[in-house]
Parts: C-alpha cells; structure tokens; sequence
C-alpha cells in the first residue's frame, strides 16, 4: 500500500508493545490456540446416530443434528456451526496472527485490522458461550474464548485510542462513504432482524427458526450492540470527530468476515439436507458480497491515510545522583 511521504516515521520513533498493549498481544496469541482447537472439533468430530425428530416446549417439531460436536443443536445450526468453525479457522486466525505480528513490530495499520480481528471472536464466541448453539462439551473453552476476546478488545481500544483518534485518522480522512456504509449498516440490520421480530412479537407467534432454543441472541447482538455501533460511527465521522472512524474500523473489519460466513454457512446447510427457496440462498449472498466488497473499498481508503507506525512515547529523563537528570 502506497504511503504519503510525511505517514512514515524514522525507525528509531517506532512504538514498542508496552502499556496495554503487551497484554493484548498475550491474549491474542491465547485466543488463536483456543480457537484453533475449538473449530478443529467442531469439525472432525462427527459421531453420533444421526439426526432424529424432537418436540420443542412451544409445541414445534425440529429436526436435531444428533451427530459431532452440535448434535444437540438443529441441523440447520449445526451446519452453520461448523461453517462458522471453518472460517474461523481458514480466515479468522490467520488473520488474527498477520495481525498481531504486525502491531507487535509496530503497524499501526496492522493494530487497526487486529482490532476488527478481536471483534469477529468476541462476536463468534459471545455467542457460543450465551446460548447461540446448544451446550456442548465445549462450553467452558467457549466462555474462555469468549472472556479473552471480550479484554483484548478492550484494551485493543484503549492502547490505539491512547495513540490518539485524531492523529491515527488525520485530516483528509474520507468522511462520506465511511458515514453512509455505517447507516446503510444499521438498515440492513434493523430490517433483517427487526422486521421478522416484529412480526412475531404482533402475531404472538415464536420467531421462524427459533427451534428448541430459548433466545435469538444474533438478533438481540447485532440489534443491541452492533446497530447502535454503526450509528454512532456514523454520526462521529460525519461531525469530523476521529473516533468514530476507531469504531468504524472494528465493524468493517466484521463485515468483510460475514460474507465468508454466509456463503460457507449456506453451503454446508445445503449439504446437510437444509431447505431453501432459489432467492433465499441467491439474495444473502449477493447481499453480504457487495457489502463486503464497500467494507474493502472503505477500510482501505481508511487505513490509506493512517501513519504506517506510531512514534514511541515520551519518556520523562532519568535522575542521576542526587536526583539531577
């Protein structure tokens, strides 16, 4: 990536991991053994006697997986689960490591993409450990995964908003198309999730898919947390206000990833017997493409104007005898 003249920094001002950011760095490299071994099983494991009919407490019958590690779950989420595992594993941890070798050798570009890395997890995992699947006998490396994700986002954001918003995102920073992807965002979300919601919550009727699971909690995440998230980026950013692009970033990140994941999601359900009309696979697809391809676009036209490193704080002089400098 080409880079204005006065983006980069001597090398004796590199930045080393110190704060919080060394933390970070531990918990990611945690974060992509876990992972690894939680997608891994979710992969191979594969015994069981097959999938059979159950009876919900709403009076549904469901399909169950009875086979691997999402035998408990319906085969619809169970193929998506382990579409999910496989992302995680092709694309999310390697990621999640390019990333952190990055920020670790001072990028300050590579700890911006890190940070959306760390919000895909957080994402994942969340739901996982809160009742997204069925419990397994993973559930405690869920909530591991889950915690580890939740910190090293945290203080992800806190060492790169320490940097500070204004000098990470300088003047010339595009405004319009970051700003108008976040609120095209937030439509999409409270239309996809929120119209079927609705409608279920006038009906009384429990949502479509729901199946033997007591929440929708991707629903109630991306309504809840996500949705405002793009809202506020969005607001920031159009009021010249570097912060929003610092969330802006994590949630482009996410979108690039989603679309991996639906496709890879479609497939495998396909596969394992899922039914769909040609317009559901066709539209999400197309849908989640194109929005990934404007994430690109946006992230990079972000991160172009970004510095390549960040300079090291300044340190107070060390007292020599007698207290003197």
């Amino acid at each position: 990536m080409r880079t204005h003249p006065e983006h980069r920094l001597p090398q004796d001002e590199r930045q080393v991991p110190e704060g919080p950011r060394r933390p970070v760095l531990w918990w990611c490299a945690l974060i992509a053994v876990l992972a690894g071994v939680a997608a891994v099983m979710g992969l191979v494991l594969r015994d069981g006697p097959g999938p059979f009919w159950a009876d919900t407490v709403r009076g549904q019958t469901v399909e169950i997986a009875g086979r691997g590690l999402y035998r408990y779950d319906t085969v619809f989420t169970a193929a998506g689960s382990r579409a999910t595992d496989l992302v995680t594993l092709v694309i999310g941890i390697p990621l999640l490591v390019g990333a952190t070798v990055g920020w670790w050798r001072g990028s300050t570009r590579a700890g911006l993409v890190l940070l959306g890395g760390l919000g895909y997890f957080l994402y994942i995992y969340a739901g996982y450990a809160l009742g997204a699947i069925a419990y397994n006998e993973l559930f405690l490396l869920y909530v591991v995964l889950f915690s580890s994700s939740l910190y090293a986002f945290v203080l992800g954001f806190a060492a790169l908003f320490r940097q500070g918003p204004a000098r990470l995102f300088p003047a010339g920073t595009p405004r319009r198309g970051p700003a108008v992807l976040m609120f095209a965002s937030t439509v999409v979300l409270v239309v996809v999730w929120g119209t079927p919601l609705a409608a279920a919550a006038v009906t009384g009727a429990a949502p479509e898919g729901l199946g033997p699971y007591s929440t929708e909690f991707t629903e109630a995440l991306d309504l809840a947390v996500i949705a405002p998230a793009t809202v506020w980026a969005g607001v920031l950013i159009l009021r010249r206000d570097p912060r929003g692009y610092l969330i802006a970033v994590s949630l482009l990140v996410l979108e690039i990833l989603l679309a991996p994941l639906i496709i890879a999601q479609t497939i495998l359900q396909l596969r394992a017997g899922v039914t769909f009309t040609l317009p559901e696979i066709i539209g999400p697809m197309i849908g989640f493409v194109i929005l990934a391809l404007a994430a690109i676009a946006v992230l990079a036209a972000i991160l172009r104007h970004v510095p390549v490193t960040a300079r090291r704080p300044e340190r107070a002089p060390r007292a020599g005898p007698g207290g003197s400098p």
